[in-house]
């Protein structure tokens, strides 16, 4: 199955669902969402039936509620979003983006340090 991006909102449905010890609920999605987003449970229910279709979670019933578990790892996904951003805004540099992100400010030691540490790493 290839994995697509997903839109912002299902996206944030996918941030709990990844949170939590499944199944998780409509209830459990509002809940944590709280103020971030005042949904009504029939956009969540909407959101949460689109990442079904799209493979990203599976749903079983139970009595009368919904339960729903996460098919797609965090870290596949995260990866997956990581190489794409590189390749659209950085010409899949690692550089550019460190460049970017330090652009205005200067990294402390320790993170100096930890990226030596990676680099020498890989370099292995």
């Amino acid at each position: 199955m290839k994995i697509k991006k997903l839109p912002e909102a299902e996206f944030e449905i996918m941030r709990v669902a990844w949170a939590n010890e499944p199944p998780i609920t409509t209830a459990t999605i509002m809940e944590q969402l709280g103020k971030e987003r005042e949904w009504k449970a029939p956009t969540v229910i909407s959101l949460m039936l689109r990442l079904v279709e799209r493979g990203f979670l599976r749903t079983e019933k139970e009595g009368k509620e919904r339960t729903y578990y996460p098919l797609v790892d965090k870290d596949v996904y995260l990866a997956l979003e990581t190489e794409h951003f590189l390749k659209q805004y950085h010409d899949d540099s690692f550089l550019s983006f460190v460049n970017t992100l330090y652009n205005e400010k200067r990294p402390s030691d320790k993170e100096l340090d930890e990226l030596l540490k990676w680099a020498k790493e890989r370099r292995e």
